[in-house]
Parts: C-alpha cells; structure tokens; sequence
C-alpha cells in the first residue's frame, strides 16, 4: 500500500526535487488521438502547459521536466519553500487570491478597508495558512490536477473523476537536466 504523501516528501532530508505522476481514469484521453473514435486530444497539452507555467509562478515549487502522455502527465518539480519567507504579507494574499477569491475579511483588507484589530489578526492567520500552501506541493497538484479535470470534463460532457486518487511522488537524489517550458 502506498504511503501517505506527507510521508513521502521530506524537505528536512535535503530531497527536493520530486517526481510526480498523474493518471486519467474511465480510459480517459489527457491528449493525443483516440483511435477508435478519431477524436483529436492534442489541444489539452497546451492546458497543462498554461496551467503549469502559472502555477510555477505563484507556488514556490519550480518545473524542472514535464511530459504528457496520452492517459497521464509526469512532472519533476524542485520544491522551494524558503522562497516563500522573503513574500510579505500582501505578495502572499496577492499570489494566493490570483488563484482564488479569498474570504470577505481578506478582500476587505486587500481593498485597504480599515479593519479591528481582531480581524487584522485573523487576517495574519489566514496569510500564514496560505504561505504554508503555496509551498505545499499537494496544493500545487490539487491546482493544477482540478482545473484540467474541470475543462475536460466539460469537454467530455460528463462530470465524476477525470485523474487517478493521488499522484504520487518520488524523491530524486541528485540534480535532474533543467528543462525549459
């Protein structure tokens, strides 16, 4: 039985660089051509490479190898998190609101509404959840694995799970070759 993810990652052993891979289920097309039906697939590439090259700038987690397959992607990503110290408090609600509303106190105080002091403290609670996250190599997949299962499936007019449970990671020693995207 596969470990659990937090399990696998370990940053304090001096792994970085991880190996990700994740699978369409129901003989789902990720992209490519399906030869039984004709149906050109090839078109999502370019999602997953949009989606990978935005998220990489907001998380701390950098693409060093990417390859899509027809039923599944692999990345190698290099996880960062103490770039995430040097963010202030407003680049963290900035980058972690470019993918997602944020609640109303926090939009409150991106909007420079003046706030209690109880809320100014909820408001630090939050922004220290969200650094934690935007390092988090499972938010990175959660963001990118949602949005192309969300496209596809409406693509494919049908609604349910479009990748295998969890991708699973494995540690890589060494430095892997820089990949450009």
């Amino acid at each position: 039985m596969p470990l659990p993810r937090e399990q696998q990652i370990s940053l304090s052993d001096n792994t970085p660089y991880y190996h990700v891979v994740s699978r369409c289920v129901r003989q789902t097309f990720l992209c490519g051509i399906d030869h039984q039906t004709g149906q050109n697939y090839e078109h999502r590439r370019q999602w997953i490479e949009q989606r990978i090259r935005l998220l990489s700038s907001i998380f701390t987690i950098d693409l060093c190898a990417y390859a899509v397959m027809s039923n599944h992607y692999h990345l190698v990503v290099k996880i960062c998190p103490e770039e995430a110290d040097d963010w202030s408090d407003d680049e963290v609600l900035e980058r972690w609101t470019s993918l997602f509303k944020g609640p109303p106190l926090v939009q409150r105080y991106q909007s420079g509404e003046d706030l209690h002091e109880a809320e100014q403290d909820f408001v630090k609670r939050i922004i220290s959840v969200y650094r934690k996250r935007l390092t988090d190599l499972s938010w990175f997949m959660k963001c990118l694995n949602e949005s192309i299962a969300r496209k596809a499936n409406r693509e494919d007019d049908c609604t349910g799970h479009f990748y295998e449970g969890l991708p699973w990671p494995s540690p890589l020693r060494g430095q892997p070759p820089a990949v450009p995207i």
